[in-house]
């Protein structure tokens, strides 16, 4: 089975179709204006050196020559061999707050859509890490342990909703604690060694009740585990919508007293584990997420050798046409559009 490399440079084969088109069109115009001024069968003696069949031969060479060019170009590959290579990266695990507060609508188009969004292109920029996902509100839950299977990663990650816990929090340092777990910390059937090839993302608007986060933060990063925050919200807050099973309502949540509730990004909080966690702190909003400065970050972590990965890869073939390309825009220029006088004879 042939398999291109950059299947994209084959649209080119319409142009050079176009090309061809447009060849017939002038040539059919060109005779259209000879037989206006003389009959068909006139045109042997009227042009003795006109060739019927060499202008049709010379731009045939000339399109296929192209033709073998645009595929050349985007490199033919068929034929497979097998390799064996290191596989290697860091662990990641990614903490995402599905409490109640990030549905807040202070960043378009809610809190946690955001974040879903940021984490999809994150993992599209990962190549050769392994990841988890822990799901955290008033507790946790592993939702994804750790794989290097981004695409089963993102369906998972689609079914990410707030009404996943019930209990309501954003128990940070659960989460913290969960995500320690999916690099095998505490397992004793799993030996732990302290390396600097690991790093926690928490994403969140930091609304943290409970006092535990930076502590665990901290004992994450004595572990050789950094820990990295991405805030989401804005400072000056927003109100928190209601759902029902039809879906949004023009309600907002209240407290006992029937005042909104409105909820706040509490950078001062992310920071502090950022800190604790010898990590980086970005801001998420509407005009970027801070994606490039997680990237170079987790760029810059220790790399592990994870074990041996088979795979097959294609042999290339471009050369083939292209050595018939240019062997036909040769011959097309070794060809003449009228008679040659010493070649007469064998076109008689």
């Amino acid at each position: 089975m042939i398999h291109f490399e950059h299947i994209e440079y084959l649209w080119l084969l319409l142009a050079v179709g176009a090309l061809g088109l447009l060849w017939g069109l002038m040539s059919w115009r060109e005779r259209r204006r000879l037989e206006q001024w003389a009959d068909r069968s006139m045109f042997g003696r009227l042009i003795p050196d006109r060739s019927g069949w060499r202008p049709a031969l010379k731009t045939g060479l000339t399109l296929l020559g192209l033709s073998l060019l645009v595929v050349a170009l985007a490199n033919p590959q068929f034929g497979t061999r097998i390799e064996k290579g290191k596989r290697s990266g860091s662990d990641i695990a990614i903490c995402l707050d599905v409490s109640n507060s990030m549905m807040a609508e202070d960043i378009q188009p809610n809190r946690l859509e955001r974040s879903k969004k940021v984490i999809s292109n994150l993992l599209s920029t990962l190549t050769g890490d392994r990841v988890s996902l822990v799901i955290y509100a008033g507790s946790s839950f592993i939702q994804m342990p750790l794989t290097n299977d981004y695409s089963a990663t993102k369906l998972f990650l689609d079914q990410v909703s707030c009404d996943m816990i019930a209990s309501q929090g954003t128990a940070i340092g659960d989460a913290i604690e969960k995500s320690m777990e999916t690099f095998g910390y505490g397992d004793p059937d799993r030996p732990w060694e302290v390396n600097k090839g690991r790093a926690i993302i928490v994403i969140s608007d930091g609304e943290d009740h409970e006092d535990m986060a930076v502590d665990k933060a901290r004992d994450a990063a004595k572990q050789g585990v950094r820990v990295c925050t991405i805030g989401m919200g804005l400072p000056d807050g927003a109100p928190i919508p209601e759902y029902n099973p039809r879906g949004r309502t023009n309600n907002y949540k209240r407290d006992n007293k029937g005042s909104i509730i409105m909820t706040h990004l509490n950078e001062k909080m992310l920071e502090d584990i950022a800190q604790a966690g010898n990590g980086i702190y970005v801001r998420a909003s509407n005009a970027g997420s801070g994606l490039n400065d997680i990237t170079t970050f987790i760029e810059k972590l220790d790399k592990s050798e994870f074990g041996e990965a088979v795979f097959s890869s294609y042999e290339s073939r471009y050369m083939y046409p292209l050595m018939a390309g240019l062997l036909c825009l040769l011959t097309e220029v070794l060809f003449f559009e009228r008679r040659n006088k010493k070649w007469k004879l064998f076109e008689q």
